[in-house]
């Protein structure tokens, strides 16, 4: 027994001597996570800082529409490209507006369905300027850049690509103008805050309908920027059905595209299809951009909701022409994820839903994609969006 215990005590002690201090190739023990801090002493965070804030919302139930299927995925010429951005919309702005409207979206009735990869060249998590880049030019490049490829090189977008083979080409967006998704297809500058820069890059552009929510930031333009769009464009703050049904090149530059803006982004994006189909026989791209989103994302607030819904609206009226026209593929899918949304429970009855938001940037989640149309069984996979882009200037033009 004497022995035992000689014996214990020795190893106990051997056990304290090592325990003093590591060796020099060992790690020391890690130390036991401390409490969880309580709400009230959190410390403020900033944008792209983590957090879990919730929000809740209920919304009026709009419904959505379902097309037949005969020209889905068919090998039917595509003559029309209609790409529809929502900026920040994850798989969590999707899934919460599709339980709050009654389980039902327009996209999410859809057949085919792909992921897209949004990282850019400087960073694991894209901004908007980058990753619009991507989408317009097929080809990566650094956060900030609109345009423009890593190195300072303008690159090629599908407007510029296509328009020498007689196609005509359009973007609609709730943003500005000069915001960075809408820019992407037609400015060429290496800082997306260059707003007048970006302006100034309109007249020599090769779209010839342009839509957003600029008409304040157009005021406050240089007189020889303003005078150069007006004198490639006719410029309008309001519908104008007989420019719409006459003018060459529109430039609308809309009071209004925020809160309140009713149903702005579906009739405009109606009114975008009509003017394109009318001036050409060879057919047309457009882009159309659901911009605020991300802003309700970026501020944790449950009304992304809302304006995933009307951002439905818009992918409606582009399937609805689709399926009547039976040559025009639509693609429907994000910039970026926003929010790190995540839906934590619902009710079918009351048309609610909460959510988390685990940040106030964005996520280098990969985003859906939704097809609908000839050809597009080709993109139900996993793809980088610099492919999806490569694959409509492909469609369009074998190149």
């Amino acid at each position: 027994m004497k022995k035992t215990l000689a014996l214990l005590a020795a190893l106990l002690s051997a056990a304290a001597l090592f325990a003093q201090e590591p060796q020099q190739n060992e790690q020391p023990q890690q130390q036991a996570a401390p409490a969880p801090m309580p709400p009230h002493r959190r410390p403020q965070l900033m944008p792209g800082q983590y957090l879990g804030f919730s929000g809740q919302t209920s919304v009026t139930p709009q419904g959505s529409y379902t097309p037949d299927f005969k020209i889905d995925g068919s090998n039917a010429k595509i003559k029309n490209v209609i790409l529809l951005i929502g900026d920040g919309m994850g798989l969590g702005a999707v899934t919460s507006a599709m339980f709050a409207n009654g389980n039902e979206l327009t996209m999410t009735n859809l057949q085919t369905i792909g992921f897209v990869r949004t990282q850019s060249v400087s960073d694991f998590t894209t901004d908007s300027a980058a990753s619009g880049t991507a989408w317009a030019t097929g080809h990566k490049t650094n956060n900030g850049y609109v345009g423009m490829g890593p190195d300072g090189e303008k690159l090629t977008n599908i407007p510029e690509a296509i328009a020498p083979y007689g196609y005509v080409s359009g973007v609609v967006s709730t943003d500005g103008l000069a915001g960075a998704t809408p820019a992407a297809f037609y400015a060429h500058q290496s800082a997306r805050g260059e707003s007048a820069a970006i302006w100034g890059d309109i007249p020599g552009c090769t779209l010839i309908f342009l839509a957003a929510g600029s008409k304040k930031e157009f005021d406050t333009l240089p007189l020889s920027t303003q005078d150069a769009i007006k004198g490639q464009y006719t410029v309008l703050s309001e519908p104008d059905a007989d420019a719409f049904a006459n003018a060459d090149k529109i430039c609308y530059t809309a009071v209004n595209v925020g809160n309140g803006r009713g149903d702005w982004l579906p009739a405009t994006t109606q009114t975008a299809i009509d003017f394109l189909k009318a001036r050409t026989k060879k057919g047309f791209f457009l882009m159309v951009e659901g911009a605020h989103i991300d802003h309700e994302a970026h501020a944790n607030k449950a009304t992304l909701v809302q304006e995933t819904l009307d951002f439905d609206k818009a992918v409606e009226a582009a399937v609805r022409f689709a399926e009547k026209d039976g040559h025009t593929l639509v693609l429907v899918s994000a910039d970026h994820e926003t929010g790190a949304v995540v839906v934590r429970k619902g009710n079918f009855e009351e048309n609610s839903v909460e959510m988390t938001f685990a940040s106030r940037g964005h996520s280098p989640m990969m985003v859906p994609l939704f097809a609908y149309g000839p050809g597009s069984k080709q993109f139900a996979r996993v793809q980088e969006n610099s492919d999806v882009s490569n694959m409509i200037r492909k469609i369009l033009i074998g190149k």
